[in-house]
């Protein structure tokens, strides 16, 4: 079984959740190839996909956990932790925090995230016991959020998602970000059916994270 530890790296060292929401099971499924294909091993599948611990549970039995980091999104409740983790889920990220879901996970060593709005929420969350705090909805703050929070807390770990594209994720991951989650600016050409456009945007997601990093 992979380790805790070993998970939160290797979505750091990547620095890209993808965010998968579908219309569809077989969809959720095509957009989850697409984004491997690009060089994002972390992907989050929420619960707003129909079937979702199928999807889990399908995409658990097709890829190992070399290739696949495999998460559970929009989890609500320790209920809900639960399906996801027996299903194959390897980490739990949630809209915000609830403490019994952030016990749940803790208590059998599932990296989770919960949501944060304000630096009071970031604090929470620290102190309910969550490895990285997931930003939400990342969109209403932007970049100068994470620099504001970094202040006083230059330790939390924080991940935004929502508002996070191509053009402005170097903008994120400089302010202090130890990753992202992009859901549609990521995987909205499944709406098409292209899947190769996928491919091409999480290639240039990695690329532009790297060169952040760098500078």
């Amino acid at each position: 079984m992979i380790q805790k530890i070993e998970i939160l790296k290797r979505i750091t060292d990547a620095g890209l959740v993808a965010v998968v929401r579908a219309e569809s099971a077989d969809q959720a499924i095509k957009i989850a190839d697409a984004v491997i294909a690009g060089g994002c091993p972390a992907i989050e599948v929420t619960f707003t996909v129909p079937g979702a611990h199928r999807v889990i549970e399908a995409l658990a039995a097709r890829y190992q956990t070399s290739e696949l980091i495999l998460g559970a999104g929009t989890v609500l409740d320790p209920e809900t932790a639960r399906i996801a983790i027996l299903s194959g889920a390897t980490y739990v990220v949630s809209p915000s925090l609830n403490v019994e879901t952030v016990r749940l996970c803790n208590r059998y060593q599932i990296p989770v995230m919960p949501g944060a709005m304000s630096i009071r929420d970031v604090i929470e969350g620290m102190e309910a016991g969550a490895d990285i705090i997931k930003v939400f909805p990342g969109e209403v703050f932007g970049p100068a959020f994470i620099r504001s929070v970094k202040g006083p807390l230059p330790h939390a770990p924080l991940m935004p998602t929502g508002g996070v594209d191509t053009e402005n994720v170097g903008e994120w991951i400089r302010a202090g970000a130890v990753a992202v989650g992009a859901g549609s600016s990521l995987t909205g050409a499944a709406k098409k059916g292209d899947f190769a456009a996928i491919t091409r945007t999480a290639i240039e997601f990695i690329a532009r994270i790297k060169q952040a990093r760098a500078k």
